[in-house]
């Protein structure tokens, strides 16, 4: 999730395990250790702009790595806090704030190398967003509260909160799933490769991707608490392939390892961007659920395989997308005129 929400969880966490005296060096030690596993968003190269893509949520996010982390946590803090708690209690602390870093991340739909070295498969279990303000504002206000009232059966009961909300997005899923197999069943559709996952910021809009005949199918799915269930039918665009779009490609060449190596990351779910030339997209994400307008891509530039290439974010902030996307949440059309 957001880097945020990963500080705020390592706080709470380090906060069950620290005694009355101990809370406020405790909050500060597992802010600071559930921030550290992102630092490998700084894993980057001039020459190969798809290196951070592959190594962020990477070998900092695996359980293995968690007690690792959590002893670089140390070595940062113990010159500053030493004076102020022993050895343990601050490792102590540091392994708390660590531990959920990379299982919290898998529960979002971008992927985490949850299991490394045992597996290079990327965990997404899709139940909360990136970024989910509930989720949050749940962990802060228990951070506050236990460091202000120092008891730690709060830091207990936030956590369970916690617990509950990702529940909840797991049945929601379950519900968003359902309500996308009766689409493709009403259509003729069959599919063995589909994801479901919620849109930014929220559980009751889901967006629907999945292939049928090598064709990419993109639907908003809107599920509610107690309103009717709603499908806003997408777009849809042909899926990309290396052997059937560019066969003359030599396997060799840098541009053809890059195509190999965005394709894994998103999961095979690849198309040309049908709105930019030469724009390799993945088609999971978008900035609103029924388009097939990726929110990020590969630049393809097959005049010079031998480079490497360009990872291009597309950002539409314009009103009319805004509109569209609060249309569809709230259940009156997908447009930003109904």
């Amino acid at each position: 999730m957001d880097i945020v929400t990963q500080g705020l969880l390592g706080g709470v966490l380090a906060q069950a395990v620290a005694t009355k005296n101990e809370k406020k060096i405790a909050t500060f030690v597992g802010i600071v250790a559930g921030l550290l596993a992102d630092v490998d968003i700084f894993i980057s190269s001039s020459s190969d702009p798809l290196l951070n893509l592959e190594f962020h949520r990477h070998f900092t996010h695996s359980l293995l790595f968690i007690p690792i982390g959590a002893a670089i946590a140390w070595l940062i803090l113990w010159p500053l806090l030493h004076r102020h708690i022993n050895k343990k209690r601050l490792y102590l602390f540091a392994l708390a704030g660590f531990s959920m870093s990379g299982v919290l991340d898998a529960c979002t739909s971008y992927g985490t190398h949850l299991f490394w070295p045992f597996t290079d498969e990327r965990v997404s279990l899709s139940i909360i967003a990136i970024i989910d303000p509930v989720f949050s504002l749940i962990l802060l206000t228990t951070l506050l509260l236990g460091l202000r009232l120092q008891h730690r059966q709060l830091a207990y009961g936030g956590l369970t909160l916690c617990m509950v909300y990702l529940s909840f997005g797991f049945i929601q899923q379950q519900r968003a799933e359902q309500l996308a197999n009766e689409l493709r069943t009403k259509r003729g559709h069959t599919t063995e490769q589909q994801v479901i996952k919620p849109t930014l910021a929220n559980l009751l809009l889901w967006r629907s991707v999945y292939v049928h005949e090598q064709r990419i199918y993109v639907d908003a799915l809107r599920v509610g608490l107690f309103s009717k269930q709603q499908v806003f039918t997408g777009e849809s665009v042909q899926k990309f392939s290396l052997q059937q779009d560019m066969p003359a490609l030599d396997t060799t060449t840098p541009l053809y390892k890059d195509i190999q190596r965005f394709t894994l990351f998103s999961d095979d779910f690849v198309a040309y961007d049908p709105t930019q030339r030469n724009i390799l997209g993945d088609m999971r994400y978008s900035m609103l659920p029924t388009s097939t307008k990726p929110l990020w891509g590969i630049y393809i530039d097959k005049n010079n395989p031998q480079r490497h290439s360009d990872y291009r974010v597309f950002r539409d902030r314009s009103k009319n997308v805004r509109l569209a996307f609060i249309n569809m949440l709230s259940g009156k059309c997908a447009t930003a005129v109904c």
